[in-house]
């Protein structure tokens, strides 16, 4: 089951992320987006009362009306079962109908462009990010056509260095 994250699950997505990425730098960028006030959705997947994955999207501060997807992670016991697909598909469902234009994603291409990310469509904007691994995805038709410029993210994100 995907469903919102609910003040109760922040201990277990704590323990996912930190599974998932093997490392704190992670758990404390969802701790400090969700403080901070920049998460747009946040969502997990539930088996048998046990979360087994998160997926975050945070607000970017520029371009406006934008959303960047980090992290999504899974319970190592449970990669490579569908899961992660899952909480993308239903986080850019949600985002969609929540109004979001876009969404910015850094990451492994041939896992994310299944989703319908596009380097190219990412290629006009400026990222400190490796441009190889940094792709978009329109949630509205054509909302990333005619824009172009730097990509801000939130707060916390900049805070990583």
């Amino acid at each position: 089951m995907i469903r919102e994250e609910n003040a109760a699950d922040i201990p277990a997505i704590k323990n996912v992320v930190l599974a998932a990425f093997g490392q704190t730098e992670e758990a404390g960028l969802v701790d400090a987006l969700r403080q901070s006030g920049d998460t747009a959705l946040s969502l997990v997947a539930e088996e048998d009362g046990e979360i087994t994955g998160h997926i975050l999207f945070s607000i970017l501060q520029a371009p406006e009306g934008y959303l960047a997807l980090a992290p999504v992670c899974v319970t190592p016991t449970r990669q490579n079962k569908g899961i992660g697909s899952e909480l993308i598909i239903e986080g850019l469902a949600k985002a969609k109908h929540d109004g979001w234009q876009g969404v910015f994603v850094l990451g492994e291409p041939n896992y994310y462009q299944r989703f319908g990310f596009s380097v190219e469509m990412a290629d006009r904007f400026e990222t400190p990010y490796p441009k190889p691994y940094f792709m978009a995805l329109e949630l509205v038709p054509d909302a990333l056509a005619q824009r172009s410029g730097e990509i801000i993210y939130a707060a916390p994100f900049l805070a990583l260095g």
